[in-house]
């Protein structure tokens, strides 16, 4: 089946095995011209011209058509000489076979016409009742003819089926990596969402407790310090849960998704205490039902990074209001602050381009800037429409095979 797939032009060896062919179908044709009768057995041009003709098939695959005719060529003046006429049939059939599969199927047939039609004018010449006899037995040539034919649609057939394959593979690689880009990104995210919120929130706290013992050693309030260190000691607890979940995608764990579940918006009421805790006062409205798991984990990693950039840019205390509702079959999610915003050329992080791609990732829209009179505004329109949503389905965590690329600092 390999020999018959593959095209006899680019066969490996493909001369060596055609001098072979040769000898071994001069080898039958001498057999059958000896042990024949005297009166037919070639005479000494007869037997050049046999052996004459099996030497141009050691080039059959590289010029199949001149070999043809060098074949025609060599077997007719054979013939003419009533020879045996059975003995250089092999390897006119092989010519003809040669330029069947290789060639196109009209050039094959007019071949063959040609080829028969030269035979039968020169059989005519010697004898009628052989060129009668030859007609007879042309269905031979004629089949021989088709099963080339037969055989080269058939090694397109399967050409095209390995290049269809081939392309197919391609396309999986081409999407398993598209989706090992994807999933680094996502983690990335997550990580600097759930680094950035920690840190801040351990910072703030921090300094509390700096400011309390630095305050008043005579007066210390040690209430208040043992209450800044044990919200320092949560908030390091469940960073480093979060960082576990989010860090098990990288371990093989076989085909599974051990990723454990997404952040939603139960987690909300936590990330308004974690910023009370730190020292901003947040008001939170609006009311909502379910939603779907990767609008939730949207609007989740949003409002954390919100509101982690109000607790660090916004001053001491700021006011932020945090508004979660359903309108038109979309989540509009608005996170407001008075703070005085960032201080002037500080460095650009990666919060609002990560809280937009966190938007774009389940079709929606992020808009983020300064308020008139003062203030920052963030607002959100995550489509709850299962067409928009199913993009944001995250790729396997098999998928990922090597780790994740973390992102720098909070916007």
């Amino acid at each position: 089946m390999a020999v018959i797939n593959r095209d006899p032009r680019s066969a490996p060896h493909g001369t060596r095995n055609d001098a072979v062919l040769a000898a071994v179908l001069l080898a039958a044709s001498v057999c059958l011209a000896l042990f024949t009768d005297e009166g037919r057995r070639p005479d000494a041009l007869g037997w050049t011209l046999l052996c004459a003709a099996h030497v141009p098939l050691v080039w059959r695959r590289r010029h199949p058509l001149l070999v043809l005719v060098a074949v025609v060529a060599l077997v007719g003046p054979y013939h003419a000489l009533d020879n045996h006429h059975a003995a250089p049939g092999a390897a006119s059939c092989v010519a003809l076979y040669t330029l069947a599969v290789t060639g196109r199927p009209l050039r094959t047939v007019l071949t063959g016409i040609a080829v028969l039609g030269t035979s039968v004018g020169v059989m005519l010449t010697v004898d009628a009742h052989q060129a009668v006899e030859l007609i007879r037995v042309s269905g031979w040539v004629i089949a021989v003819l088709f099963a080339g034919v037969d055989v080269r649609y058939y090694r397109q057939y399967v050409a095209g089926i390995v290049e269809r394959a081939e392309r197919a593979e391609r396309t999986r690689e081409e999407e398993a990596r598209r989706r090992v880009a994807e999933e680094r990104l996502r983690i990335a995210r997550d990580l600097h969402d759930l680094l950035a919120h920690s840190i801040t929130l351990i910072g703030v706290r921090t300094s509390v407790a700096a400011h309390v013992l630095a305050a008043d050693p005579e007066r210390l309030d040690r209430e208040a310090v043992a209450k800044a260190l044990d919200d320092i000691a949560e908030t390091c607890r469940t960073a480093r849960g979060e960082l576990r979940t989010t860090l098990e995608v990288l371990r093989d764990h076989g085909p599974g998704d051990a990723r454990g579940p997404l952040p939603g918006l139960d987690g909300v009421p936590d990330l308004v205490e974690a910023a009370r805790l730190a020292g901003a006062r947040v008001e939170r409205t609006g009311r909502l039902g379910p939603v779907p798991p990767a609008v939730g984990a949207a609007a989740y990693r949003i409002l954390q990074e919100a509101l982690t950039n109000a607790v660090r840019h916004a001053g001491p205390e700021p006011s932020v209001r945090v508004d979660l509702r359903e309108e038109d079959g979309a989540l509009r999610l608005s996170v407001t602050d008075d703070g005085t915003g960032p201080a002037p050329g500080g460095v650009p992080g990666f919060g609002l381009a990560g809280m937009r791609e966190r938007a774009r990732s389940v079709g929606g829209a992020l808009d983020a800037g300064a308020r008139e009179g003062g203030g920052f505004r963030v607002t959100a329109t995550l489509p709850l429409t299962s067409s928009a949503t199913s993009r944001a389905v995250p790729a396997p965590a098999s998928a990922v095979a090597g780790p994740a690329a973390t992102a720098g600092g909070s916007g």
